[in-house]
């Protein structure tokens, strides 16, 4: 591996284009590969074995271009998938992204707290690890079934009748919501029309900290100065997808990397 070559970053769609968001700030002079699966959206519906064979095809896919470090930029990916990935392709660096619910220990832990996310995330092992290590007896966790592919599909007005449906039994009764996915954080005015003032968790800058320090670490980050580029690849070749991911970033973009078939 060397400096020059890219970065990969897939999620079960566009919804990971807020991590790379938060990447993009302190490491502007990497290449990345963006992998949206949206063929396959959405993860959290998925049997643990599903989830893993998309993220191997994915992760092959990523070392058939050369990329250096593997960013998991799917919170129920991570959940379900990140130790299956790391111990099976035990030479590559994965970054994952985790629900922030310990940034509410640290900063605000007496506060009512609601944690939304996929059902495959809050039924995973690894977030109830982490809730049960860190909860503040003030939390609740709701599964946003189908949140993730409304917000994939960018219908601003079924994403407000969801928001209104799931979210007003809580309306002025929390203070904290965790974005435990990284679709939602797309969303944050829409949820605060329904809930009010409240302060939102998200554990991308934390990953992008911690991306930064894995590439100073095993001496991989790109010193040249320059922008770095984005190749954007989405699986069910949808072009309104690359339209929404390229206005959230603005950056340039490449092309010639073909999809997984």
């Amino acid at each position: 591996m060397n400096s020059n070559e890219a970065i990969g970053i897939f999620d079960s769609g566009i919804g990971g284009v807020t991590v790379l968001s938060e990447i993009l700030k302190i490491l502007p002079n990497e290449d990345y590969i963006y992998y949206s699966d949206s063929k396959h959206n959405p993860y959290g519906d998925k049997t643990d074995s599903e989830i893993n064979q998309r993220c191997e095809e994915i992760v092959n896919f990523f070392i058939k271009n050369n990329c250096k470090v593997i960013v998991i930029a799917c919170n129920t990916a991570s959940a379900k998938s990140a130790s299956y990935l790391r111990e099976k392709y035990n030479n590559i660096s994965f970054i994952a992204i985790e629900p922030a619910y310990k940034m509410v220990y640290d900063y605000a832990y007496d506060k009512p707290t609601l944690v939304m996310a996929t059902r495959g995330t809050i039924e995973s092992e690894k977030f109830n690890l982490l809730y049960h290590t860190y909860d503040n007896y003030k939390t609740i966790l709701l599964p946003c079934v189908g949140l993730a592919d409304i917000i994939e599909e960018g219908n601003k007005e079924k994403i407000r009748k969801y928001l209104e449906i799931h979210l007003n039994p809580y309306k002025g009764k929390v203070s904290n919501v965790v974005l435990g996915c990284t679709h939602y954080p797309l969303i944050k005015n829409e949820i605060r029309e329904v809930l009010g003032e409240v302060t939102f968790f998200n554990g991308a800058p934390y990953l992008a900290k911690h991306l930064r320090e894995i590439l100073e670490e095993k001496n991989l980050i790109n010193l040249e100065n320059k922008v770095g580029k984005i190749t954007f690849i989405d699986s069910s070749n949808n072009e309104e997808k690359k339209k929404r991911f390229f206005n959230i970033i603005k950056r340039p973009f490449i092309k010639g990397l073909k999809k997984l078939v």
